[in-house]
């Protein structure tokens, strides 16, 4: 019988075996952790007796190479679980085995293993047939990081390997001029050059720190939603940072979420927590008073301040932070409003972002387990059923690309997850609509229909812009620092020649700033040609020479970082110009 070909994920689990098998030729006395496959390849967890340093990849890719072409089998056998522990115990593998025994706590009586010539671990698979089936340059070790065993800060610190595997080797340097590319875009690099953000280890880690062209950044993204959510009827509220551990418990979050939470606080004898979500608030305030059929849809909307405890190791600049600002809006609906409003909030998703030029999307069902009922998920088991089949029914009725995925829902409900890709193709997870049926029953949040009885609404949370600190790392990346003049931070940049012109570039400034255009005028003692590397360095979408000539006609000389071009305006042709493009696009 022919042997089905080998997935992608197949062929770099199996890379991740290759290269633990180099690590122990180099290391014998080496103590394996995980080797997962991931999205773009493979990583291996490592006890070693000294710090990996990046000459070491070279030597370990070659060597992983001789094993490619060895033509290793890969082949699995099962042992009773004791017999598996006592092996591991005798190799050396204690990490393994600490997994194993927890298998055993969990009720297996067999372990897996996978063999490749002299090569053993324990596995659930699956993997290639044979070592010959990976292709030797079509992988890449590519960095050395430091994971905690089991993620936990509590364990000992391991050596992590990451490498990158793809079927061809073209696929591989296409990949690889991509992350070039992507770190060309670092947003931690560029929001540190374009003075957009800062941390400070005297306030902490996680906790941004905004600058003032990193404040613009904000203020405009909010003011674009808090107008796009006026024109779609949204109402704002604003809540307390901290609350009673009631709240939370009532929600239901403390349970789920206390791991994420900020220590409590004891004030007056009574416990406070500072808020990870606004959810709890928003009920509160539906709750403030009776509710009829004819108020609904209530679009309830904040710009909320929230903290989250994440774990020092998975902070990564404004994509994983401890301090967020979230566009943030709970919707209570009727049920039978529910699948129309669900649509209106992907369409506002969609609106911005075609806004931002971002072409394409993927979005995900994210459903609960079964199995996790009454643990991870409130233990309603029709309740999740009928509501995943409304999210799904109105992703193909919008002829969305979804696709489905268990056991990433919410708590209290299935939600929909949104992938968006940047300019170099580089995948991020931002929007999120969630369909929740739980809470509302939980505050027992109710409305009083036509027939005057009261009826539970549904409540939908969303938030198309997502935490602003993340959407804006994305958006620092995406534009690689040179934003739309509308959004940009500095939109103008005025280079007087010499000092002679220095009233008439402010006088041109002052014309800016009557427009509410955010403008600077250069008056430093510089020669021209550096004060237009400097704007460019800051990647100041509209360079503005003025000297003796434009002095005289009354005119400006546009330099346009975009495309580099140069073009001569009056005055007036220019700010009429400007006008429309610093416009907010909405």
């Amino acid at each position: 019988m022919k042997q089905a070909k080998a997935t992608l994920e197949q062929k770099r689990h199996s890379f991740s075996h290759v290269l633990a098998q180099a690590v122990l030729e180099m290391f014998p006395e080496a103590k394996l952790g995980i080797g997962p496959a991931i999205d773009d390849g493979f990583y291996y967890d490592f006890d070693l007796p000294r710090t990996l340093i990046p000459e070491d990849l070279a030597l370990l890719e070659e060597k992983m190479r001789k094993i490619i072409a060895e033509d290793q089998k890969f082949e699995r056998y099962e042992e009773p679980i004791d017999q598996s522990i006592a092996f591991l115990e005798k190799i050396n593998q204690p990490y393994k085995g600490e997994l194993a025994k927890e298998l055993k706590e969990n009720g297996e009586k067999q372990v897996s293993f996978y063999k490749n010539g002299p090569f053993v671990d324990m596995c659930a698979g699956p993997h290639v047939q044979s070592t010959k089936e990976l292709n030797p340059k079509a992988f890449k070790l590519t960095s050395i990081a430091g994971a905690y065993w089991r993620g936990s800060e509590k364990n000992k610190m391991l050596q992590r390997i990451y490498g990158w595997a793809f079927e061809t080797e073209k696929e591989l340097k296409a990949y690889e001029q991509m992350m070039e590319e992507a770190k060309k875009r670092d947003h931690r690099e560029l929001g540190k050059k374009l003075e957009i953000f800062t941390f400070s280890d005297e306030i902490g880690a996680g906790l941004p720190i905004w600058l003032p062209y990193g404040t613009v950044l904000r203020d405009v993204l909010e003011t674009l939603a808090k107008r796009k959510e006026f024109e779609q009827g949204y109402v704002r509220v604003s809540t307390p940072v901290i609350t009673k551990e009631a709240l939370f418990l009532k929600s239901g979050h403390l349970p789920h979420y206390k791991e994420s939470m900020y220590s409590p606080m004891d004030i007056d004898g009574e416990t406070y927590y500072i808020k990870p979500m606004n959810c709890p608030f928003h009920h509160t305030v539906y709750a403030s008073k009776p509710r009829s059929y004819r108020e609904l849809p209530l679009r309830i909307a904040e710009y909320g301040l929230c903290h989250r405890y994440e774990k020092s190791g998975e902070l990564q600049g404004l994509f994983r932070v401890r301090a967020m600002m979230m566009n943030d809006a709970h919707i209570y609906v009727r049920p039978d409003q529910v699948r129309e409003e669900i649509k209106k909030v992907i369409e506002l998703h969609e609106y911005y972002y075609k806004l931002f030029h971002i072409t394409k999307i993927k979005y995900r069902l994210s459903k609960h387990d079964k199995k996790e009922l009454g643990h991870k998920y409130v233990d309603m088991p029709e309740a999740w059923a009928t509501n995943e089949q409304i999210l799904r029914e109105v992703m193909e009725e919008m002829r969305l690309d979804y696709f489905e995925a268990d056991n990433e829902a919410a708590f209290y409900g299935p939600k929909i997850d949104i992938n968006v890709y940047s300019a170099i193709g580089k995948e991020y997870t931002i929007g999120t609509v969630q369909l929740d049926f739980a809470q509302p029953l939980r505050f027992a949040l109710r409305y009083t229909d036509e027939h005057g009885k009261e009826v539970m609404p549904y409540c939908i949370h969303r938030a198309p812009l997502a935490v602003h600190e993340r959407f804006i790392g994305f958006l620092i990346e995406h534009y690689a620092g040179a934003f739309p003049v509308w959004l940009a931070p500095v939109q103008v940049k005025i280079l007087p020649v010499s000092d002679k012109f220095n009233d008439y570039a402010n006088s041109i400034a002052e014309k800016i700033k009557a427009m509410y255009g955010r403008v600077e005028v250069d008056t430093a003692s510089e020669t021209l040609g550096k004060k237009i590397r400097n704007a460019e360095m800051m990647k100041i979408p509209h360079i503005v020479v003025v000297g003796e000539k434009e002095e005289k006609e009354k005119s400006v000389t546009v330099r346009l970082f975009s495309t580099k071009e140069q073009k001569v305006y009056t005055v007036k042709e220019y700010l009429k110009e400007l006008e429309k493009l610093i416009k907010l696009p909405v």
